[in-house]
């Protein structure tokens, strides 16, 4: 009993002792904020030896010593738990918006793998192609031989319509839109979003619109609506074969008002040569007598820029396969062939690789699309016959054309 009384006497004491600590710390903590300079008043020197001051030099030290703990239970942490702490932060930050972002090179099957978020339903906002008018104004211009003030400007125009902002892209579409409405947006008709209500406007009369809508008709695109539109949306997706280098897309990923994931498509570059001639036959007519022969001019234009696609494709792939700090759990790359093969497995993949749910009217519409018998028609096609996929690894030139 005697023990049990001194433990209860003990811990009154220690109770009282820090109660007038915190007294004298209060106290000294309002002199301090009232005084305005720090040479007022000759300042006594700390006794070290004082009771209270080792006690809350003591406490202090504790804190601190914790402080410091944590920190060094944080970078202790997993590579895996650093990805969920960075994950739930972005997913605070956009709100629970996704940002799809597919990174392609031209007759790689972009179009067909865009229409699988295109078809997502209510909740996308896809875009096809924005980048089209950027390189198209400046094509002749001095800043196309300058591929970082074009990346740069690629970069700037795909982070504003990822915030649904169209003024940055305005400045490139030919000709300038009027009150922010314009007849000659690119390929308005594969966007969907682009061309139900309320962004479909009454069609007006005498205005041509070269890519109008397929679906139903609509007037010149509101591009206030269609920001709108965007805003209104849980996510959003973009398809590009503009982008040259994975590497150039770095602040884009890092900013933190976006969830973005990029889907690098690539392809059999034999594959690829093989669709661009049927495509733009009149383009590659020497291609074909080459194709026979087996002979090709190293110095021929084509082939030097063919080339140089493969190259940008490979050091994008190794960027993100390298897989750095920005981009983890941020890229995935995906093989058109495997699509080809397995188009909904791959396509489940790409969602969950997303975190968007797999909506049954994707679903459906992969369905409706590659289990047609009848060809595919037009350079820009979203559908794939049987035989099609089958002839996916037919094919005629040699790997070391492109080497």
């Amino acid at each position: 009993m005697k023990t049990k009384y001194a433990i209860v006497f003990i811990c009154i004491v220690a109770l009282v002792i820090i109660e007038k600590e915190s007294n004298i710390l209060s106290r000294v903590s309002d002199k301090l904020i009232q005084r305005q300079t720090p040479q007022q008043t000759q300042q006594t020197p700390l006794d070290y030896s004082n009771t209270t001051q080792n006690g809350s030099l003591t406490m202090l030290k504790m804190l601190l010593s914790k402080l410091a703990g944590t920190k060094r239970n944080y970078s202790s942490l997993s590579e895996e738990q650093e990805d969920e702490l960075d994950e739930l932060g972005m997913h605070s930050r956009s709100g629970g918006r996704k940002h799809i972002l597919l990174l392609a090179t031209t007759r790689t099957g972009s179009s067909f793998v865009g229409e699988f978020f295109n078809q997502h339903g209510e909740n996308m906002f896809y875009l096809f192609e924005p980048l089209w008018h950027v390189e198209r104004l400046l094509t002749m211009a001095a800043e196309a031989n300058n591929g970082t003030v074009l990346a740069g400007i690629y970069r700037d125009v795909l982070q504003g319509l990822f915030s649904c902002d169209f003024s940055p892209l305005e400045k490139f579409i030919s000709p300038p839109p009027q009150d922010h409405i314009t007849p000659a947006l690119f390929r308005r008709e594969s966007s969907l979003s682009l061309c139900e209500e309320p962004v479909c406007t009454p069609v007006i009369k005498d205005v041509f619109e070269r890519y109008h809508c397929k679906t139903r008709r609509c007037g010149p695109l509101n591009l206030t609506l269609a920001s709108e539109s965007c805003l209104s949306k849980q996510h959003h997706a973009i398809k590009t074969v503009r982008v040259r280098q994975l590497e150039t897309l770095q602040p884009l990923v890092e900013d933190p008002r976006l969830d973005v994931r990029v889907i690098q498509l690539v392809r059999d570059p034999r594959a690829i040569l093989a669709s661009r001639m049927v495509a733009f036959s009149s383009k590659y007519q020497t291609w074909k007598a080459w194709a026979q022969d087996g002979q090709v001019p190293e110095d021929d234009e084509e082939v030097k820029r063919l080339k140089g696609n493969c190259d940008h494709i490979r050091m994008s792939a190794e960027v993100g396969l390298s897989r750095p700090r920005w981009l983890r759990n941020r890229y995935m790359l995906v093989r058109y062939e495997d699509i080809a093969r397995y188009p909904m497995q791959k396509a489940e993949e790409m969602y969950r690789f997303t975190g968007i749910p797999f909506s049954p009217q994707a679903r459906e519409w992969i369905l409706r699309n590659t289990q047609t018998t009848q060809g595919a028609s037009g350079i820009y096609s979203t559908q794939r016959t049987h035989q099609s996929r089958q002839r996916n690894g037919d094919l005629a030139f040699p790997l070391h054309w492109l080497r």
